[in-house]
């Protein structure tokens, strides 16, 4: 049977795709493993370095890598599925995370991981967009929230379960493979989440044929490169002249980017982007405030589990055991938020209390390190935990449905790749500077305890300067259904 998503206007007056339930399940399914593989290195990094060598830029490599990768790639990715099918993009981008994360599993040297890393990154990039795309064609609008707060309990519990999962993989030893079962247990799930893209998604693409620009993917990539190579390779070299220089470079590459996407729209051609969502305020607030958001819990996510091992000298299951009470904490936050329908009655209003509640909690982890010094159990730093992950849960429940709302169904690829994109990119300079800060401060005769205590405090203040770009965003995602206005 031909399974074919309705676009345009006219679909929200039909009857909505019957397998949209468990074509939702699929779709989760691969977002779990890149929300995983985004932090699952967190914990696996120490025992990956003791094995393979390198610097301490090897541990962050692990994860911007990847996160890099996978942001310059999701803009176009998203095209490729409104040029050649969604679903096929899909299964091309599922088959080649699994091929990448195989090669992960067999590295023999940090060059090789890091390489395959960024393969896994590249076709998580062709893989990712598709899923919401396919979202906005399947749902009706009155179950649309609905489909759309099913990512923010997969993104928290991922984000933070994916470091207890770690902790198991590397502790248990299954079959002699120590660290590399955190990468080979993609095998099963991706070819599952392949059987299931081609037995109930439906097939679908965007309402009239465009090309690849080639030019913006090129600038856009070069930009992210500048930006992040020097973030994490300029320490253990000293910081040269050549690091700042770059950063700048990367400035220059992507206001060139921005001129070049402009010139292709007045021409009458298929820029990267399109144009008109930065129009949209939901969807430049919501760039904003993703991208520190995302950089400030990765950030603090990776320093966190490396603090656990390298500064309290716990066992890879003990840090990812001692991780556990922020993923409590988000259980029942997303609980609380839809018992109470509270994504969709307070909406950005939600999104600011989230983070007024997240920045508490990072300052209670860093008071009681500050108090308890390397002696420090994780009942501890239980309490303060649970109130971080409440935090996070109450800015991911709204977040996403907030900014994609007022998206055309035209425009929904480029939206989703780019929202994506954002918050992949957050995770590459997470990675990258709240990394690079953490290891500088140890470089700089900080003992454990105070460098963490300080990259703490930098993450809190990200995350309060998300908290004021949240008043970019509307009040709500669909003010006309709540009787509100913006």
């Amino acid at each position: 049977m031909t399974r074919t998503a309705t676009t345009g206007p006219e679909a929200a007056a039909v009857e909505p795709y019957r397998w949209r339930w468990p074509a939702l399940f699929v779709i989760l399914l691969v977002e779990v493993m890149d929300l995983v593989d985004s932090v699952i290195t967190n914990i696996a990094a120490p025992s990956i370095r003791a094995d393979l060598g390198g610097s301490t830029s090897v541990i962050q490599w692990l994860g911007a890598g990847y996160t890099m990768a996978m942001a310059v790639g999701l803009i176009t990715g998203g095209r490729l599925g409104d040029i050649y099918g969604r679903r096929r993009m899909f299964v091309v981008g599922a088959l080649g995370f699994t091929a990448g994360s195989l090669l992960c599993g067999l590295a023999l040297s940090p060059e090789m991981l890091t390489g395959a890393r960024i393969l896994q990154g590249l076709f998580g990039a062709v893989m990712l967009p598709q899923g919401l795309g396919m979202i906005k064609e399947m749902f009706p609008p009155k179950e649309m929230a609905a489909a759309f707060g099913a990512f923010g309990p997969v993104m928290g519990l991922s984000m933070v379960g994916g470091p207890v999962l770690a902790g198991w993989l590397v502790d248990a030893d299954l079959f002699g493979t120590g660290w590399r079962m955190i990468f080979l247990i993609n095998l099963p799930l991706g070819l599952l989440a392949v059987a299931g893209a081609v037995t109930m998604l439906p097939e679908s693409r965007g309402e009239r044929a465009s090309r690849l620009d080639l030019t913006g993917m090129g600038l856009v990539s070069a930009a992210a490169f500048l930006l992040v190579y020097p973030l994490v390779q300029g320490r253990d070299l000293g910081w040269p002249a050549w690091a700042f220089a770059s950063v700048a470079a990367s400035a220059a590459v992507l206001a060139l980017f921005a001129r070049h996407q402009a010139r292709k729209r007045r021409a009458g051609g298929d820029p990267l982007l399109e144009t008109g969502l930065f129009r949209k305020r939901a969807f430049t607030g919501g760039l904003v405030t993703g991208l520190v958001f995302f950089t400030a819990l990765v950030g603090f996510s990776m320093v966190l589990g490396l603090y656990f091992q390298l500064g309290l000298g716990y066992d890879p299951l003990k840090a990812g055991l001692a991780n556990l009470p922020s993923a409590v904490g988000t259980v029942l936050g997303f609980i609380a938020v839809n018992a109470a329908g509270l994504a969709q009655r307070a909406g950005r209003r939600l999104i600011h209390l989230g983070a007024v509640v997240m920045v508490a909690g990072l300052a209670g982890i860093a008071v009681t390190l500050d108090l308890a010094g390397t002696g420090v159990t994780p009942w501890q730093l239980t309490p303060a935990l649970l109130v971080t992950g409440a935090g996070m849960s109450m800015v991911m429940a709204p977040f996403f449905d907030i900014v994609l709302a007022g998206v055309e169904p035209h425009e929904s690829g480029s939206a989703s790749g780019t929202l994506t994109a954002v918050q992949q990119l957050g995770g590459a300079l997470g990675a990258a500077a709240v990394g690079t800060l953490f290891f500088g401060l140890l470089e700089g005769g900080r003992a454990f305890p105070e460098a963490m205590r300080i990259t703490l405090w930098v993450c809190g203040g990200m995350v309060a300067v998300a908290f004021a770009a949240a008043f970019l965003l509307p009040l709500r995602a669909r003010p006309e259904e709540e009787g509100g206005g913006h």
